[in-house]
């Protein structure tokens, strides 16, 4: 495992980490308060739809942080780089959104934001 590799999974650590957190967040304070709130008037679908949608992002940040992870270990370059640009516009969304939403710092888009640095770093050049 060289350097590049390293940056590429470590990368894919972070992200699904932050997910994690994400998760545990988003199912704290927004899918619980709105399974509280939510009256007969919102439809039963809506309802279920509601907590998945919400949650849509930190699947996808999770098993983002896997492909890179996976990435790392086993692709070759031209694989690598597709996962990093699949990847890195999934985590380029979600720090540009926090920053847009906090305007402060926020160890989500800062986190986001290294992990970014690396996928970039982790896709460039060549093995060796």
């Amino acid at each position: 495992m060289n350097w590049r590799d390293a940056a590429l999974g470590l990368a894919g650590i972070i992200g699904s980490g932050v997910a994690m957190g994400h998760g545990v967040l988003t199912q704290r304070f927004m899918v619980r308060p709105f399974d509280r709130r939510a009256d007969r008037r919102i439809s039963g679908p809506i309802r279920r739809l509601t907590p998945a949608l919400l949650h849509f992002s930190t699947y996808n940040w999770f098993f983002g942080g896997l492909a890179l992870i996976t990435a790392a270990i086993a692709f070759g370059r031209e694989a690598r780089l597709a996962t990093g640009v699949l990847v890195g516009s999934s985590y380029l969304y979600g720090a540009l959104g926090n920053l847009w939403a906090t305007r402060r710092p926020h160890a989500g888009w800062m986190l986001y934001t290294v992990a970014l640095v690396l996928i970039v770093y982790g896709v460039g050049g060549t093995r060796s």
